[in-house]
C-alpha cells in the first residue's frame, strides 16, 4: 500500500478532529444516519397504514440491503473509477431524489418500494468511496482511529435519529418526515461538495465498469489471502445478527430494548477501545480473540438466563464486532491503491447482505425451536465458521521480524 497523507498521523481525538476533511466526513455520517432513521420510520409507517402488512412494513425498513446483492456484483468498480468527491456527492444525491419523491402523497406502495431501491443501488455502486477518502487523509495507525470514530457516529446517531424520528411522528405526517429527510440529504450533499477536496480517480481505466467490477471481485474472492478475510467479516457476524434479530421474541417487551441497547453499547466500546487505545499490531493480534468473543457469550441463551445475565452477555459479545477494524487493515495491506475502493466496498456490502441473511436464518430456526435455543444454535454455527476460517486468516498475517 502506497497511499500517503499530507497530515501528521493523529493519535488522539483532538488531533483527529483538527483535520478539516475528517470533520466533514464525521458531520456527513451524522447527517446521513439522521436521514436514514427519519425516512425509514416514515416509509415503514406509510407502508403499514397503506397495506396493513407487517411483513411489507418490515421489508420497507430493513430489506434495502438485498438490492446491493445484485448491484455490487456489477457496478462496485465505480468506487475506484469515479473521482471520490463526485462519488460521495452521488451517494448523497440518491437518497435526496428518493426522499423528495417519497414525500408525494397518494403514491402506490409498489412505487414506494421502487424508490426505496434507488439509494441502496447508488450506495452499492460507490460503497468504498468514503474509505478511499479516509485512507487518503489518514495513514498507518491513524486509519483505524478514523474508521472507529465514524462507526461511533453511526451507532450514536442511529439512537438519536430513531428517537427524534419517533417523536417527530407525533406532530408531523410521514410525508413531512420525508421532507425533513430530503433537507438533511441536501445538507449532506453540500458538505461533500464544499468540504472535500477534488481528487483524481485512483483506478481510472478504459476497461468497462461491469467487466472491471466482476474481474476484481473474482480476484479478491478467489485469492487464498483475501477470501478468508471477507468470509470472516461476513459469515460469523451475519449469524450473530441472526441472534440479535430474535431479541424481540426472546425479550417479550422491555428486555428486548435493553438487549438492543446493550448491543449498541458493546459495539461502541469495542470501536472506541480498538481504534483509540490499541496500536495496529495489538489490534491485529486480537483478531482471533475478538472473533470468538463475538459468539461465545450467546451460548448462555441456551439456559434462558436471568435478564441481567442476558444483557451482560450481549454487551460483552458486541465488543467482538471490533474485529472488523483489523480485518479491514489487513485488506488494505494486501490490496493496491487502485482497487481499494472496490475491496473495502465489497467488505461493507457483504457484511450488510450477510446480516440480512443471518436475520432470515435466525427467524426460520426460531419457527421450530425457542428463541433462546435458536440463538444458541446460531452462536455455535458462528464459532464453527470462525474455527474453520482460522487457517485462512493466518495466511494474511504480517510476517514476523525473523522472517
Amino acid at each position: 500500500m502506497t497511499s500517503t497523507s499530507a497530515q501528521p498521523a493523529p493519535t488522539t481525538y483532538g488531533q483527529l478532529f483538527s483535520i478539516p476533511e475528517f470533520r466533514v466526513l464525521f458531520a456527513n455520517r451524522c447527517l446521513v444516519m439522521i436521514s436514514v432513521a427519519a425516512s425509514s420510520l416514515a416509509l415503514g409507517t406509510i407502508m403499514y397504514e397503506t397495506t396493513g402488512s407487517a411483513l411489507l412494513s418490515a421489508l420497507s425498513m430493513f430489506g434495502g440491503p438485498l438490492v446491493s446483492l445484485v448491484v455490487s456484483q456489477l457496478f462496485l468498480g465505480l468506487s475506484d473509477t469515479l473521482r471520490p468527491r463526485t462519488g460521495l456527492m452521488l451517494q448523497m444525491a440518491g437518497p435526496l431524489v428518493a426522499n423528495t419523491l417519497q414525500a408525494v402523497p397518494g403514491m402506490p406502495w409498489q412505487a414506494r418500494f421502487a424508490l426505496l431501491a434507488i439509494p441502496y443501488a447508488v450506495n452499492a455502486m460507490l460503497a468504498g468511496t468514503q474509505w478511499v477518502v479516509l485512507r487518503d487523509i489518514m495513514s498507518g495507525e491513524s486509519y483505524a482511529l478514523g474508521r472507529s470514530t465514524l462507526n461511533l457516529a453511526v451507532g450514536g446517531m442511529q439512537v438519536v435519529g430513531y428517537g427524534l424520528g419517533g417523536v417527530a411522528l407525533l406532530w408531523l405526517s410521514p410525508q413531512m418526515l420525508f421532507v425533513v429527510a430530503a433537507i438533511v440529504n441536501l445538507l449532506s450533499l453540500l458538505t461533500m461538495r464544499f468540504g472535500i477536496k477534488d481528487r483524481s480517480a485512483p483506478g481510472r481505466t478504459s476497461e468497462g465498469v461491469v467487466a472491471r467490477t466482476r474481474r476484481i471481485n473474482r480476484l479478491l474472492l478467489g485469492s487464498r489471502i483475501t477470501r478468508p478475510l471477507y468470509l470472516a467479516g461476513w459469515v460469523p457476524n451475519g449469524l450473530i445478527v441472526g441472534c440479535e434479530a430474535l431479541f424481540v421474541p426472546y425479550g417479550h417487551g422491555a428486555l428486548a430494548g435493553y438487549l438492543f441497547a446493550a448491543g449498541a453499547a458493546g459495539m461502541m466500546i469495542g470501536d472506541l477501545g480498538a481504534g483509540r487505545f490499541l496500536t495496529i499490531h495489538q489490534r491485529d493480534r486480537l483478531i482471533g480473540p475478538l472473533r470468538y468473543l463475538l459468539a461465545a457469550p450467546f451460548l448462555v441463551f441456551w439456559l434462558s438466563p436471568p435478564a441481567p445475565v442476558a444483557v451482560c452477555a450481549v454487551l460483552l459479545a458486541s465488543v467482538g464486532y471490533a474485529a472488523s477494524l483489523p480485518l479491514q487493515e489487513r485488506l488494505i495491506t494486501h490490496t493496491t491503491d487502485d482497487i481499494q475502493g472496490q475491496a473495502l466496498g465489497l467488505q461493507g456490502q457483504g457484511m450488510m447482505i450477510g446480516q440480512a441473511m443471518g436475520a432470515g436464518i435466525g427467524g426460520a430456526i426460531a419457527t421450530h425451536v425457542s428463541p433462546g435455543h435458536a440463538m444458541g444454535l446460531l452462536a455455535v454455527a458462528s464459532l464453527l465458521v470462525t474455527i474453520g476460517l482460522t487457517p485462512g486468516i493466518r495466511r494474511s498475517a504480517p510476517a514476523s521480524p525473523a522472517r
